[in-house]
């Protein structure tokens, strides 16, 4: 029997309030519901997670005191009860009817008189409870993040801001070894589907509107995939030749090295490697998927296995673990689960990974670091640290520099219609 929508969306965010990412709950959850509803838990998920710092603010002020630890489905549905009167078309009195509603499907009959008090003096309070809300809040970002964010960024804070707030467009990479991206808009205009080209990458394709995948024409056959448009830089910038041996080192889920044999198919070999068996299986669903070939590799780049010689490959990139907060609309649960003390961590993960993979690359090689970050402690401050630790790194120029020249690449910015906010350096060993 499908389960309460609301609680269910409920479930999730208690989940990431206790610290699990979205990524990892939701696939379970919307087997949980009807088909029909699937969409609607989704858009909760997100929609709440996309506000989360916004309406803890409100909770805060609407609550008498905090709930207890064992009760966060509790908390979870009140946040989403207040995301759907704040941020949704549906009904005031339909969102506090099936929100309290939904405390019978987590078994806590006691949170329904909570439930609704919580939501109806909101209703009654709205305009002075948001007049409360400090920058940061109304902003929905956590402090930290805010405060980041305006002090690299000031001139394009606000356009980040609202690009972390949005809802991402659905973007695609045309499989350039099989078409052009010319034919594949001709195909899209065919099947009705309303799309445009991207501007930083010459495989791109912005759909006006998000939709399944059976829907675009070929994706079963290989012809296109979803891919952001600044991701679909990496392979750009790497620029790998004919017989080159490269390696992705933090591979998963295989977006970038599908774009690379893509873009140039006379490659010698591709060795994909990342540290989690489970998330390779992605990796080698979508080489099948594209017809491509490529060795997958279950491996640490900090400590790579021992198979991958040293100065054995011509050409690395390293996509390094990151704070994602580049990518915040994307995985809005960033806002909950990441703190600032994390970049400093995220730092010395990144050096032990570069330190790691730079014994691999042959002289005159050349390594392309990317993350998914907007924050200079990921980016320019790990390359320059990177730098001056070692004697035959040196900074390359990049073939193209699309966002924000920085002293050691090109930061992309999140655009509310446009591309994720990455950084790329390109470094060369003498």
């Amino acid at each position: 029997m499908a389960r309460d929508t609301r609680a269910t969306a409920a479930g999730v965010l208690a989940g990431v309030l206790a610290g699990k990412s979205l990524n990892q709950l939701l696939p379970a959850a919307l087997d949980q519901v009807s088909a029909r509803d699937r969409g609607l838990l989704q858009q909760l998920c997100y929609g709440t997670l996309r506000q989360a710092p916004r309406l803890q603010s409100l909770l805060e002020q609407l609550l008498a005191k905090p709930l207890r630890d064992k009760d966060r489905d509790v908390l979870g549905l009140l946040l989403c009860g207040l995301y759907q009167l704040e941020d949704t078309r549906i009904p005031d009195h339909a969102a506090v009817s099936a929100t309290v509603a939904a405390t019978r499907a987590l078994k806590k009959p006691w949170a329904k008189g909570l439930a609704n008090a919580v939501l109806r003096r909101f209703l009654r309070e709205r305009e002075s409870l948001l007049a409360t809300l400090d920058s940061a809040a109304a902003a929905a970002h956590p402090r930290w993040l805010y405060e980041a964010i305006h002090r690299q960024w000031p001139e394009q804070a606000s356009t980040i801001i609202a690009a972390n707030n949005s809802q991402p467009p659905m973007t695609l990479r045309v499989n350039s070894a099989r078409g052009s991206r010319e034919h594949y808009l001709q195909a899209l205009d065919g099947a009705g589907i309303g799309a445009r080209a991207g501007t930083i990458s010459a495989d791109a394709i912005y759909l006006d509107a998000a939709l399944d995948v059976a829907e675009l024409p070929g994706f079963g056959d290989g012809l296109v995939s979803v891919q952001d448009e600044a991701a679909q830089l990496a392979a750009l910038l790497l620029a790998a030749e004919a017989g080159d041996r490269v390696l992705d080192a933090c591979a998963a889920p295989g977006g970038k090295s599908c774009h690379i044999l893509e873009r140039q198919p006379g490659l010698g070999e591709l060795v994909a490697m990342d540290v989690d068996p489970e998330r390779l299986v992605r990796v080698e669903d979508n080489l099948q998927r594209l017809q491509l070939q490529a060795a997958v590799l279950v491996g640490d780049a900090a400590r790579p296995p021992a198979e991958l010689a040293a100065a054995s490959f011509d050409r690395i990139l390293v996509d390094a673990p990151c704070s994602a907060s580049g990518v915040i609309r994307r995985h809005p649960d960033v806002k909950l689960l990441r703190r600032e003390e994390d970049i400093a961590a995220f730092a010395g993960q990144q050096l032990a990974i570069l330190a790691g993979l730079w014994p691999l690359l042959k002289p005159g090689g050349r390594l392309l670091y990317a993350t998914c970050s907007l924050l200079d402690g990921e980016n320019t401050a790990v390359v320059q640290q990177f730098l001056a630790a070692t004697a035959d790194a040196s900074l390359a120029p990049l073939p193209q520099s699309p966002g924000v020249r920085t002293a050691a690449g090109c930061q992309l910015l999140p655009d509310p219609t446009g591309a994720d906010g990455l950084f790329y350096s390109l470094l060369t060993k003498a």
